[in-house]
């Protein structure tokens, strides 16, 4: 049969009863917007949560773990047979935090393809010294223009310039909780004494503010420089070498052999942070499946319209098989109005819900917790728009051929004997 008919005589029974028409793409075009706004607003607040701890998190960390020496001089005594060696209260002599030899291995972490970039790190336990009240806290040494390029520090400094710790001497940035303790604001000079009794002077430059407040209450940042003089080190001193990778699935393998080659502890982003993936993992499947779900009603309201419409066009079956039109063509013709709804009522989902998107990533979001974040977070991805087309037209495709197929059934004659 002529396709051209086909369509002239589909769309001549989508105008008949364009009210019903007008409904079932209505209810795609819902379902669709509701789709993309949902998975887009859900996804994009999943990215947020991620990117907190993320962005701020090496993929591999390198570092030396303070532990006694697995290899005790007793062990290498040998006992008679059944003879056993216990060891109690083993202190942890002649272990060391920084990284030894951390200039070759930073020259061999460069060189090597698949990372990404690293930054130094010195994580030092120190005293903010606030009259005769001393603070605990801690001070991280820190490249400034790596961490900034990797973990997005400057983002998270609310008050003063990131770069100022790396060009004003003896400098510190504050954790902003940290500060409103100490009752510090920006050119004040704070008093720091190390664990080690060294005592030094550092001129508050900025605040920093992760989000969380806990951890605000004792983080400080100073340059490499700085906190190597703070403690009396000299300029190869470095505890923490934090590693990117240009593929964070790789970082587990990886961490293994950095450990091996390296003589170091080597901890991954799966590892330390296993409880994320998770989340996240949840947080996605949920947004996926309210989303189909939406996708699924919508197809039952098609089904629902192009049965009754079967019904009430009984009589036009009737005649268009009895001039010649086989049930394939009578099939075509049904399945050719689901899928006309189907695409009208996805595009016009698509259009709106990029639209309720756009207008979510405008409401004003602001909250001291997370002071870069001015509105709520959209993830605008075309995956989930070819997907919400598809399942359109997918859903509607099901929704209009059982329908067709009751229709290419009918048989003209008690059809017509009935009338």
């Amino acid at each position: 049969m002529n396709l051209k008919l086909i369509f002239s005589i589909a769309r001549s029974l989508l105008l008949a009863r364009w009210r019903q028409t007008l409904i079932a793409a209505i209810g795609v075009m819902f379902s669709i917007t509701m789709f993309i706004a949902l998975l887009g607003f859900m996804t994009g607040l999943n990215d947020l949560l991620d990117g907190l701890v993320i962005n701020r998190v090496p993929h591999i960390r390198l570092y030396n773990e303070i532990k006694p020496n697995a290899h005790q001089p007793i062990n290498q005594v040998r006992g008679g047979k059944n003879a056993y060696n216990f060891i109690s209260s083993v202190k942890s002599v002649n272990s060391r935090q920084e990284i030894y030899n951390s200039g070759a291995i930073m020259q061999a972490i460069r060189q090597d393809k698949q990372v990404a970039g690293f930054a130094p790190k010195i994580t030092a336990q120190v005293f903010f010294n606030d009259g005769t009240i001393d603070i605990t806290g801690v001070v991280n040494g820190i490249d400034v223009a790596a961490e900034s390029s990797l973990f997005h520090f400057q983002d998270y400094v609310i008050a003063g310039n990131a770069m100022d710790i790396k060009n004003v001497a003896n400098s510190i940035i504050l954790g902003k909780a940290l500060a409103e303790r100490l009752l510090a604001d920006i050119g004040d000079v704070v008093q720091i004494t190390t664990a080690k009794g060294n005592r030094i002077s550092l001129k508050v430059v900025g605040f920093f503010q992760s989000g969380l407040q806990d951890f605000d209450r004792g983080q400080s940042y100073a340059s490499i420089g700085t906190t190597q003089k703070m403690l009396g080190k000299a300029n190869n001193y470095i505890t923490d070498i934090q590693i990117k990778l240009k593929d964070i699935n790789q970082a587990p393998q990886i961490a293994k052999q950095y450990a091996t080659i390296f003589q170091t502890d080597a901890e991954d982003i799966q590892t330390a942070n296993s409880q994320y993936e998770t989340g996240s993992f949840i947080r996605s499947l949920i947004s996926y499946a309210v989303g189909i779900t939406l996708l699924i009603v919508a197809g039952f309201g098609i089904y629902n319209i192009l049965n009754m419409m079967i019904y009430e066009k009984m009589d036009t079956i009737a005649i268009l098989k009895a001039t010649g039109f086989a049930g394939k063509d009578v099939k075509r013709i049904f399945l050719v109005i689901a899928l006309s709804i189907g695409m009208a009522g996805g595009l016009s989902g698509l259009l709106f819900g990029f639209l309720v998107s756009a207008g979510i990533d405008q409401v004003p979001f602001k909250t001291t917790a997370l002071p870069t974040i001015t509105t709520y977070p959209v993830n605008y991805n075309p995956v989930y728009y070819l997907i919400g087309i598809a399942f359109s037209l997918l859903t509607t495709y099901f929704a209009g051929l059982f329908p067709a197929r009751k229709a290419s059934k009918i048989d003209p004659v008690i059809i017509i004997r009935g009338k």
